[in-house]
């Protein structure tokens, strides 16, 4: 059965932030109710998408796949839910050395692939898709600094870490893309 949308927008090609980009200013032209469909081929959009949709107020309805196109669906809701949050601690990438040294730990919400290409030594990989199913991995006593390719899936997933109890959770920022320091190869 197709889902029928009012809008399509075309993410094909594009890595993240660009989908939710792109569906922020797409979602700002609809209508409450109307339900926005994104195609994209970014694997990560899936909970990419999710996530922010949460976080806005709109109604993450779901995915399909079709070959290496994912056809996500959005229905926008009501202007009044639609205060975007961010979390409100944040640290640079200098600085995330040193505190790890000191007791921290780094958590990698990229997609498997990204990770495995090059990541920060030591990093723990638990993709966004899968955080909801692996929190139980992660010490609720212990600083946690989520890391991502710019700074917006890991302000997602440290706003779900938030407000599933962790009180020592960092967005880093600006991201993987700012990393000037050595990184670790798993392929």
């Amino acid at each position: 059965m197709a889902v029928k949308a009012d809008f399509m927008l075309d993410a094909k090609g594009l890595a993240c932030p660009m989908p939710i980009v792109k569906t922020k200013k797409a979602m700002n032209d609809l209508e409450e109710g109307q339900i926005l469909e994104v195609q994209a081929t970014d694997k990560g959009s899936k909970a990419d998408l999710a996530a922010w949709s949460e976080t806005v107020g709109h109604q993450y309805i779901g995915t399909t796949e079709d070959g290496d196109v994912l056809y996500h669906y959005i229905r926008k809701c009501s202007n009044d839910a639609m205060v975007e949050n961010t979390h409100e601690h944040t640290i640079a990438n200098e600085e995330i050395v040193s505190r790890v040294a000191t007791g921290g730990s780094i958590l990698d919400v990229r997609e498997e692939a990204e990770y495995a290409f090059g990541h920060i030594e030591g990093a723990k990989s638990i993709p966004m898709g899968e955080l909801d199913s692996r929190m139980n991995e992660l010490d609720k006593n212990q600083e946690i600094y989520v890391i991502c390719r710019t700074g917006k899936r890991s302000d997602l997933a440290a706003q779900k870490l938030a407000n599933h109890g962790f009180e020592k959770v960092y967005n880093v920022l600006p991201g993987m893309t700012g990393w000037s320091g050595n990184l670790t190869t798993s392929i």
